[in-house]
Order: C-alpha cells, then sequence, then structure tokens
C-alpha cells in the first residue's frame, strides 16, 4: 500500500539546530524532510520544486526576515503550513507572524514530542501556540470602535506593525514618502508616543490595529 509522506522544509541559520530538527523528523515515516536552507530567499526560490506542505521557519534570519518570508509564501502558496520556530515565545515577532499567515510555532528548545505533535497538529488543521499568543491572535481581529486614528492612519499603522519602510508604506498607499512620514507623525502624537515600536505595542495593547 503506498501512501504520501508531508514534505516538508526548514529555514534555519543555525546549522546545529537544522540538522537536528531535520534528524527528527526524519525519523518518522510519515514525514520527510525535502530541503532545508539556512535564509528565507532560498526556500522561496526552490517552493515548487520543494512542494512542502509544511515550511518551519525562523524568524531572525540574515537577509529577509521570516515575517516578510511567511507573507509572501503565503501569497503565493496559500496551501502550504507555516510553523515558526523561535527563541521568544510570547514575543511582538511571533505575534506579527501569525498574523501573517503562520498556523503556529515552536520554540528552538522544543523537545521532540513537541516539535513532532505540532507538526502533526497542522497537518491536522490546528494551530500550536500557547494561550497568551492565542488571545493576542484573537484580540487583533476585534479592533476598537473608538480609535482616534483615521482608516488611513490604522493602515498606516498596520503596515509599520509589518515591518514595512517608509518608502514601502508610500509605495504601496500611492502617496509620497513626506505624506506616509506626516501621517506617521499624526499616528505618534495621536497615540502619545514617540517611536515605532511604542506605537505598534500600544495600538496592538488598545486593538487599534
Amino acid at each position: 500500500m503506498s501512501y504520501f509522506k508531508s514534505r516538508i522544509v526548514i529555514v534555519e541559520d543555525n546549522h546545529a539546530i537544522r540538522e537536528g530538527f531535520s534528524l527528527i523528523i526524519n525519523s518518522v515515516s510519515d514525514y520527510y524532510v525535502v530541503s532545508s536552507y539556512e535564509n528565507a530567499e532560498d526556500a522561496i526560490k526552490n517552493l515548487k520544486k520543494d512542494k512542502p506542505d509544511i515550511v518551519l521557519m525562523d524568524l531572525e534570519l540574515p537577509g529577509m526576515n521570516g515575517i516578510e518570508a511567511i507573507g509572501i509564501i503565503k501569497k503565493s502558496h496559500p496551501n502550504i503550513d507555516l510553523i515558526v520556530n523561535t527563541i521568544y515565545e510570547n514575543s511582538e515577532l511571533v505575534f506579527q507572524a501569525l498574523v501573517s499567515g503562520a498556523s503556529g510555532y515552536i520554540t528552538k528548545n522544543s523537545s521532540h514530542s513537541e516539535l513532532l505533535d505540532a507538526i502533526e497538529e497542522v497537518l491536522n488543521g490546528g494551530a500550536p501556540m500557547s494561550t497568551k499568543i492565542a488571545k493576542m491572535v484573537v484580540a487583533s481581529f476585534q479592533k476598537n470602535p473608538n480609535s482616534p486614528l483615521s482608516p488611513r492612519e490604522t493602515q498606516v499603522l498596520e503596515l509599520l506593525a509589518k515591518g514595512k519602510s517608509y518608502s514601502m508604506i508610500a509605495q504601496e498607499l500611492f502617496v509620497t514618502k513626506e505624506t506616509a512620514k506626516s501621517h506617521i507623525k499624526n499616528i505618534y502624537s495621536k497615540l502619545q508616543v514617540n517611536s515605532k515600536s511604542e506605537a505598534i505595542a500600544k495600538a496592538t495593547r488598545e486593538k487599534l490595529i
């Protein structure tokens, strides 16, 4: 009787972790590590060839970061499931990764069984993550109707939260860089904050984005 193995790609810049994950995953007869990469660019380039069911994605990578890569992969291959592999369990980064389309996450010090359980859970349509992160994700979809920000400012802040630069925001919204900057200045003043990270943290906390 022939059956299909689930194809898995690993994107991780730490060689030892990459090898370790490969060994654990390949020890299960239902799973097969097709390829492993140390950067997101190579993984994205080879998606058509690798045809993964699951991509195990590190967030902090040389070059393109994991969050950006997740967004790109999800856009071009919506059927691929992504599991984030991270040091920081309950961080803003993990939250952004999930909002970008990741199905769940594991931490780098996960045990063999936690790693395999997470893969199985995702293949069965689940989303492995801690309760704290799950609550953040749910809350992010329930925006505050009393936001002080205009719809355009909300849009700008959401793009900022996705790690977009001023010029990328300007490009995406078809406005000049100066206009994008003045929106950001207004956002800071309305939220009474002085930096991008403060603005994102406050907006997330108050469900403005």
